[in-house]
């Protein structure tokens, strides 16, 4: 039977060991949601430009030469070109400008932390105008907005740890505490248990709170794959690890993927790499899936998609395997929650107060 390594130490080792480490622990899960939030600022912006003339000009080399690297410039012909590129996704917004007036169009519902940015852009560019010239007045004009029970965008940020935590813990539920067997019916179960979480979910996010204003179906089919893919992973650590695929999954989900996501920001105002590595994991991939589903149609979702669906496969794969090794070590397939995690002291507890009740019961 398995036993805990602290408890050979004394408890006075024990207590010096939790001093170091428990510290640590938090402090470096404090850092991984606050350093990428310190080290914010546009990388490679998409930003649209409207206009030709020589104020056109200007501004673009004033914006190269301001800020090198911030903003990756779209040049559009005019006004209608650069608002559909707003709505499908393809830029975050845009600067329209003339000799007497500059009008910045923004999409809150794509970032309200990028609209502001812009917004700020538009005004600082004004205020430093040629005192010459005719005073160059800014406006914003919001294409694409968030909705008017959430216009700070603050609902949609707080629904994104507890849809994190949610996927891991009804891989906990499915895969430890129940233990669907075999491989087939674990899957289902996920499947299944994601979907009708996608319903609750939606119905609080959507009508409840009113955070989510878009087709009903989109954002429930794009909730019900996030929770899919980060409960299918989980598990499937957990099938080809045992316990600590539980921990290594909740950790890479929760403590990695969370913060990286940039679900109250953008991809490019987070370092590079951690904005590209944040998009490739469920949390990231997901929250932007339901941006796209929310308030965009669906524009600029197929690589969302991709991501989610990528992640659910391999978490299939990886509780198929798991299951595979289980059953070729034991010889037939396991039929209780606890086989799975034979080694775990969860798995002591439930056996020994088998034990105990089986004694009580024969006395």
């Amino acid at each position: 039977m398995p036993k805990n390594p602290l408890i050979h130490h004394p408890p006075w080792r024990q207590l010096l060991i939790l001093s170091v480490l428990a510290p640590l622990v938090v402090s470096l899960a404090v850092l991984m949601f606050t350093w990428p939030a310190s080290r914010m600022e546009a990388r490679s912006l998409p930003v649209g430009i409207v206009g030709t003339g020589a104020a056109t000009q200007q501004t673009v080399q004033s914006l190269t030469s301001a800020a090198p690297g911030a903003f990756d410039l779209h040049l559009y012909a005019d006004d209608a070109e650069a608002r559909t590129a707003i709505a499908d996704r393809q830029v975050y917004g845009a600067f329209e400008i003339s000799s007497r007036r500059f009008t910045v169009l923004t999409a809150s519902a794509a970032g309200p932390a990028v609209a502001q940015l812009l917004t700020t852009t538009a005004q600082r560019f004004s205020a430093q105008s040629d005192p010459s010239r005719p005073v160059v007045k800014s406006a914003v004009q919001d294409v694409v907005a968030t909705s008017g029970d959430d216009p700070r965008g603050a609902i949609f940020t707080a629904a994104m740890t507890p849809l994190v935590l949610g996927g891991v813990i009804l891989a906990v539920m499915v895969a430890v505490l129940v233990g669907f067997r075999p491989a087939w019916r674990e899957v289902l179960a996920l499947g299944l248990v994601s979907c009708i979480t996608g319903i609750g979910v939606h119905l609080v996010a959507q009508d409840y709170v009113g955070a989510l204003p878009g087709d009903r179906v989109e954002t429930w089919a794009s909730l019900s794959l996030m929770l899919f893919a980060i409960s299918s992973t989980v598990a499937g650590l957990a099938a080809l690890l045992g316990p600590g695929g539980v921990a290594v999954g909740a950790i890479a989900m929760v403590f990695v993927g969370n913060p990286f996501s940039a679900v109250s920001s953008a991809p490019e105002l987070l370092p590079t790499a951690v904005g590209e590595l944040g998009q490739l994991m469920p949390p990231g991939a997901g929250a932007n899936l339901l941006r796209s589903a929310a308030y965009f149609d669906g524009h600029g979702a197929a690589q969302h998609v991709v991501v989610l669906v990528a992640w659910s496969v391999l978490g299939i794969a990886a509780i198929v395997e798991g299951h595979r090794r289980m059953v070729r070590r034991q010889g037939t397939p396991a039929r209780h929650s606890t086989d799975l995690f034979a080694d775990s002291p969860l798995h002591d507890a439930l056996t020994d107060d088998e034990n105990r009740t089986e004694a009580a019961t024969g006395a």
